[in-house]
């Protein structure tokens, strides 16, 4: 086989037998649908098939027994609410009353939103577009690489970003990184046609794509930028003041395209708008530079970050994070193979013009892969480890450009100088991928065979290169090759297939089996997630809520497990151990929320336009989903915002907008303890027995086992105001 084997050059090559002469110019819409399905006339004929049989692939891992994907309940219930109002749909809002926004800004849940309102709510309608983004990032990565390093770098690189482990995982979820990474690489695709072009128009819709990923997930889609700039300013096809120029403009489309929904909110009045979640201040530019922003990076210690922002689901903060036995199985299969290849890859183009296309995609790739690899391995704030889907693309393009460009160097360089580098990284990748499959040793036969198909074809891949080179033989070095590609994605394989056949948490999805703990730094002590992995818990996944409109039944409607309140907070819940504890203070925890009591809320309702008040979004969110009615989180995701005042409670329950709210046994602090004070002085507590037909609703989830009469439940009309 010689299918690894670099392709003949234009000037030397026949005219391919295999291919039709390309349509005239103008040749019409089924000339261009042909060449959709047949690819273009110069690729070799198994181009296109290979690309439709790996999107077929990335589709099922994606899509693979749809019915069982939970996603997480908190955008779940955000997405469900903003279907019930166009106004909630605007702001992100958790509840359809607009009470308080989720902690991201709402690009992601608009475009599940409107799959929703069109197709109705469910799972496969808040799934789609998740599948539709992570096969198409595979897609766009297949182009780009293509572009610039061919047809069989472009299979490598779109075969490695399938098998990203991570990736399935969190592409199986509702989560918005699949969305972001989406969106980070239609910015690459139009940077990179800029810098060939040296066109302006390319680099402004680069800049607006990072604009939208930035309203997906804000300064995370930032990560990027200091080597998209670096790129365009040094290989861009142009002179350097036309460079500088573009990059000014295209500054401007930049910050225009993320700054809008930020001014347009924070320019509402507070009294229009819900609170925004995970401020401080009540405004997104807090969000920005607080919660997402800075107090990602520094946690708690960062003077602008949210209190207790330092929470760690993948291992403590070092720059060997992406190795540990949390991060490893998630992200560095191949990264040993990545850092060899872009140093030799930068190596072999250093005499290059400036605007070399093949190494400006080097710098590209390598950029986007150090850069992310230094955030997330230093990050002292809230990790969770599917933020690194984001790296993903940089490592499968250097795997694909980065070994092709060793594999013809190595074929045909001088065995002094290039005989010892491509073994060297399979060697090292493929070590690696027996030690981490070691790590899981006994966890199930996928991952027994993956281990011994690893060390075999990298066995015979390593012999067989240096074989072959010194011997001359093109044909064995070949099949060395692909035992490479073999031996370097059967792991991954591996975890990608466990990933998409067993159940994930929603909140905090992982592929493969467990391997320990997620809590580091500043998290405490780790709770055992789905996998294991993630650090994070519950009785099922995210709450145990389906996306179903809304469920019903005799599941509980509050989130979980305490573990799981504390999976953004850092810390663990206070209080009597209720599902619903955590930061907030006295409010909703150590309470049980059964159907029971939903079905007595619904009943007494009273046309209050809340059904209930509750301390902290993944409460808030489980009941929505349940009852398919606006619920109040007062507190937020951890229970710290401080969106409820007592002055605003006072005006909700004047104006008849709210009647009940849960505050539990053990009050609280600051504003929460004010308003747990008042509540209990001034509503009518709700007896257990009253909406119970025990005094321990068997269907609860929460994690409070108390029997006492007393819910937590009170009461609140208009007389009770003064």
């Amino acid at each position: 086989m010689t299918t690894l084997a670099p392709p003949p050059t234009r000037d030397s090559a026949p005219a391919p037998r295999h291919r039709a002469e390309p349509p005239p110019s103008g040749g019409g819409l089924a000339a261009r649908a042909k060449r959709l399905f047949t690819g273009a006339p110069e690729d070799p004929s198994w181009t296109r098939p290979t690309l439709w049989g790996i999107l077929l692939l990335a589709t099922a891992l994606y899509a693979w027994n749809l019915s069982s994907i939970t996603g997480n309940t908190f955008y779940n219930a955000a997405v469900y609410s903003g279907t019930k109002s166009w106004k909630a749909f605007f702001f992100g809002a958790l509840d359809s009353g607009s009470f308080i926004t989720v902690d991201k800004p709402p690009f992601a849940l608009w475009v599940m939103g409107l799959s929703a309102r069109v197709f109705g709510y469910g799972t496969w309608q808040l799934m789609l577009p998740m599948v539709a983004v992570g096969t198409g990032s595979v897609a766009l990565l297949f182009r780009m690489v293509k572009r610039d390093f061919g047809p069989v770098a472009a299979t490598i690189a779109a075969l490695a970003l399938t098998l990203t482990p991570i990736t399935v995982a969190i592409t199986r979820d509702t989560n918005p990184d699949p969305i972001l990474v989406f969106l980070m690489l239609l910015g690459a695709a139009a940077l990179m046609k800029s810098v060939r072009t040296g066109r302006l128009m390319p680099l402004v819709w680069s800049a607006v794509a990072i604009g939208f990923a930035f309203n997906t997930k804000m300064m995370q889609a930032y990560v990027v930028l200091p080597v998209f700039f670096l790129v365009y300013l040094w290989a861009a096809n142009a002179g350097l003041g036309k460079r500088i120029r573009n990059l000014a403009v295209a500054t401007v489309a930049l910050i225009v395209s993320s700054a809008w929904w930020m001014v347009v909110v924070d320019l509402i009045p507070a009294s229009s708008r819900p609170y925004i979640g995970g401020s401080t201040d009540n405004t997104v530019w807090d969000l920005v530079i607080g919660y997402n922003g800075f107090g990602r990076i520094f946690g708690a210690s960062s003077s602008t970050g949210s209190a207790g922002n330092g929470a760690s689901f993948g291992g403590t903060a070092s720059i060997y994070r992406m190795f540990n036995e949390i991060m490893g199985g998630q992200i560095s299969w191949l990264i040993p193979f990545a850092l060899i290849a872009l140093v030799a890859g930068l190596v072999l183009r250093g005499r290059a013009p400036r605007t070399d296309a093949k190494r400006a995609a080097l710098m590209l790739w390598g950029g986007w892969f150090v850069l992310h690899y230094l955030t997330f391995a230093l990050a002292e704030g809230t990790f969770h480890p599917y933020y690194v889907t984001a790296m993903a693309p940089g490592i499968a393009a250097l795997a694909g450009a980065g070994g092709v460009m060793l594999y013809r160097a190595f074929r045909e360089g001088s065995a002094a100088k290039w005989a010892w580098v491509l073994p060297l990284a399979v060697a090292a990748s493929a070590v690696w991928a027996v030690v981490l499959l070691q790590r899981v040793s006994g966890s199930g036969t996928l991952y027994t065979v993956a281990e011994i198909v690893v060390a075999v074809a990298g066995t015979v891949s390593v012999l067989g290169l240096l074989i072959g080179r010194f011997t001359k033989r093109h044909r064995l070095m070949g099949i060395a090759a692909l035992a490479a590609v073999v031996a370097l994605l059967a792991g991954p394989a591996a975890y990608s297939v466990s990933a998409a056949t067993s159940s994930t948490n929603g909140t905090n999805p992982t592929a493969g089996p467990s391997t320990g703990g997620g809590m580091g730094g500043g998290g405490g002590g780790a709770p055992q997630g789905s996998r294991g992995t993630s650090g994070s818990s519950g009785t099922s996944e995210s709450g145990g809520q389906s996306m179903g409109t809304p469920p019903s039944g005799n599941s509980s409607s509050s989130s979980g497990s305490s573990s799981e309140t504390a999976t953004e907070s850092g810390t663990r819940p206070s209080g009597d151990g209720g599902g619903t504890g955590g930061g907030g203070g006295g409010m909703g925890g150590g309470t049980q929320v059964s159907s029971d009591m939903i079905t007595y809320l619904k009943k007494h309702q009273d046309g209050a336009t809340w059904l209930l008040a509750v301390a902290t979004d993944q409460t808030a969110s489980s009941i929505i989903l349940e009852s398919g009615q606006p619920v109040i989180s007062m507190g937020g995701w951890s229970g710290s915002d401080n969106a409820m005042t007592l002055a605003k409670l006072k005006s909700l329950v004047k104006s008849g907008k709210l009647h009940y709210i849960i505050v539990s046994s053990d009050g609280g602090q600051g504003t929460n303890s004010e308003i747990a004070t008042w509540v209990k002085e001034h509503g009518t507590a709700v007896n257990s027995s009253e909406y119970s037909t025990s005094s321990t609703s068997s269907s609860s989830t929460s994690t409070s086992t108390s029997t006492s009469t007393s819910s937590g439940l009170y009461r609140l009309d208009a007389s009770d105001v003064s």
